[in-house]
């Protein structure tokens, strides 16, 4: 039997199997964000094969070298107390690739977290991004307009997403603009992405949050600039307004297509904790620790996930939990008699 088929047949399927790499949407970047990261995956990806390389590599000399051999039988090697060298040298390049790995994360990290560079001298265009159960709702403060389950924006133009949640903890992610962030219900989280190709991209929730949260996606559109204002008149012309009963409305229904609104919920429900200029100017709604009272009443229409069955331990209660615990070794051996 030929022992080397098996071993063949999976580097064939390997090589075939490669070319689908190019497919994976985080390697496959459309903003600086995402090419940030994206080299980063790579530069850790090249880093691990150079070190698996070495291994293999010293792994295939060592058997080859040192194997049994019939020149060699009943040798026995001399005592070594050890190398001082190479104690040294394989303690070193560990610490030498984690350190190299941490520098290139930490710089990664504040890179994504900024606007990107040359970018710092635009005005970022806000967007509030909230969740519910399960669906997403955009609202553009300086247009005075709002969508649901899609966005759009202008292409080569930096965008502040402002995150937060009427729900559970979601993740916002748009893989080929930039790295995830959660959106959660009681602040607000800020996420940076610029578009460099206009485009439909697939945005989701990356974060588990309810059996419904596999169908929490929603578009990207990156459009020119003109596309982008045309856009803006058209709704203002033909889309209605966004009442606060319609809102809760749409935070009560569990899955929803695309929607727009000629307003915002942003007047009626403001989001969480501090909400810059966009809000009233005086404050007055931003006096909870938590996230101001219009947000913490709209939180509570969602309905939590009901369990689908009770355990057969929810209607037979312990009556162990009421009696007192034992205070002496005596009383315990009572009670444990019982």
């Amino acid at each position: 039997m030929n022992k080397k088929g098996p071993l063949y047949a999976l580097f064939i399927s390997l090589f075939l199997l490669l070319p689908g790499c190019s497919s994976i949407t985080v390697l496959n970047p459309k903003g600086p964000a995402a090419k940030t990261l994206s080299d980063t995956i790579i530069l850790s990806i090249l880093t691990m094969l150079g070190v698996l390389a070495v291994v293999y590599i010293l792994y295939i000399i060592m058997l080859v070298k040192y194997r049994a051999k019939k020149s060699n039988e009943g040798y026995i090697p001399p005592h070594e107390e050890g190398n001082i060298w190479l104690e040294t040298t394989w303690i070193a390049i560990p610490i030498i690739i984690v350190a190299f790995l941490s520098v290139v994360t930490v710089k990664t990290t504040n890179a994504v977290e900024n606007v990107p560079e040359g970018y710092k001298d635009q005005k970022p265009m806000v967007i509030y991004a909230s969740s519910s159960n399960w669906k997403w709702h955009f609202s553009y403060p300086e247009e005075g307009i709002e969508t649901v389950n899609y966005v759009n924006f202008p292409v080569n133009r930096p965008v502040e997403f402002r995150l937060y949640s009427f729900g559970p903890i979601s993740s916002f992610w748009i893989p080929q603009l930039g790295g995830q962030k959660y959106a959660m219900s009681d602040m607000t989280t800020y996420l940076n992405l610029v578009s460099e190709t206009q485009g439909d991209f697939l945005g989701r929730n990356t974060n588990f949050s309810g059996k419904g949260y596999a169908q929490m996606e929603f578009t990207a559109r990156s459009m020119s600039a003109e596309e982008y204002d045309q856009w803006i008149k058209d709704v203002k012309a033909t889309a209605p307004k966004l009442t606060e009963d319609k809102f809760k409305s749409l935070l009560a229904t569990a899955h929803v297509g695309q929607e727009t609104f000629s307003s915002t919920h942003l007047s009626f429900s403001p989001p969480p904790g501090e909400h810059s200029e966009h809000m009233d100017m005086d404050h007055s709604n931003m006096e909870m620790d938590n996230g101001n009272m219009e947000h913490q009443e709209n939180k509570d229409i969602h309905p939590s996930p009901a369990p689908e069955k009770q355990s057969e331990f929810d209607s037979q209660p312990n009556p162990e939990l009421n009696s007192p615990l034992p205070s002496s070794p005596a009383a315990e051996a009572t009670h444990q008699s019982h």
